[in-house]
């Protein structure tokens, strides 16, 4: 599992790429309105699959089901981000859950390499690379590498990506 901190990183990516995306399918909205929303849906997703967990209606705030169990499952995390692409310009909300669905997907991403895994189909599934709270600078780079990549390709027609490579 990742650090908390690095969980808040990841999601900022995760909501750059959501923001990204909503962009190019054209449902922004007035203003841009949805857009900016997919983003922040993003961000705040970045943690969801942890916070999902807390029993906030009780005074205790203790887990009310196990950590790394449902509100880790990838397929419902996939499910979400595949309707809501699907929906997006026909339901103005449609932005806000891809958004948070981005954020979940990257919070699960950075689970992933831990030993205890996340259940992606039916059981956990493990990369195995490290412990908790370790190479964490890892796991937020690889996040902004990717959101600056899907900015890149969105938002400037791969024009700095292939001029960077051009220079590599």
């Amino acid at each position: 599992m990742a650090s908390s901190n690095a969980h808040h990183a990841t999601g900022w990516a995760a909501g750059l790429i959501a923001a990204a995306v909503v962009s190019k399918t054209g449902a922004t909205g007035p203003y841009h309105l949805w857009g900016v929303l997919s983003f922040c849906a993003g961000v705040f997703g970045g943690t969801a699959p942890d916070w999902l967990e807390v029993a906030w209606w009780t005074r205790a705030r203790r887990l009310w089901i196990t950590h790394r169990t449902l509100t880790h499952w990838g397929v419902g995390w996939v499910a979400l981000l595949a309707v809501s692409y699907h929906l997006l310009g026909v339901r103005p909300w449609a932005a806000i859950s891809f958004g948070f669905a981005c954020g979940g997907l990257m919070h699960l991403f950075a689970d992933w390499p831990n030993p205890l895994g996340v259940p992606w189909l039916v059981s956990r599934h493990s990369l195995n690379w490290w412990n908790s709270g370790r190479c964490d600078a890892l796991i937020v780079g690889a996040a902004w590498i990717a959101a600056a990549l899907a900015v890149d390709h969105i938002w400037f027609h791969s024009a700095y990506g292939l001029r960077l490579l051009h220079a590599l």
